[in-house]
């Protein structure tokens, strides 16, 4: 939940962005969050895997899955730049799926002996 908030700050920040200086540090934010938002989240997938020996299936998935959104992200950001004009507003609009996740995630329900 932490590094989603992360993104949506660093995306929003995006858009105020002027010197080398500022965009090696909001660089430095991306880097932080980036490699950890994919291990928490195929972390947090496992744990939710029903109990099984064939995990390779459900992570095939979860990979198909991975695919098509950065296919659709992409999309939607090369969208909105050709819509706004501004890739400013472009990158500020992907902060919309990272407010989109945290919804969904406060929605998921936790069994604290399963997740521990």
């Amino acid at each position: 939940m932490i590094s989603l908030f992360i993104w949506i700050g660093v995306c929003c920040a995006a858009f105020f962005i002027e010197t080398p200086v500022e965009f090696y540090l909001l660089a430095c934010g991306v880097g932080l969050v980036m490699g950890g938002v994919q291990a928490l989240a195929r972390s947090t997938y496992s744990k939710f895997l029903p109990e099984t020996e064939d995990h390779a299936s459900y992570f095939s998935f979860y990979d198909a899955t991975e695919k098509i959104g950065i296919v659709c992200g992409t999309l939607f950001f090369g969208i909105m730049e050709i819509t706004f004009g501004d890739i400013r507003f472009s990158v500020v609009s992907i902060a919309f799926f990272f407010v989109c996740g945290v919804i969904l995630l406060f929605r998921v329900p936790t069994d604290s002996k399963k997740l521990a």
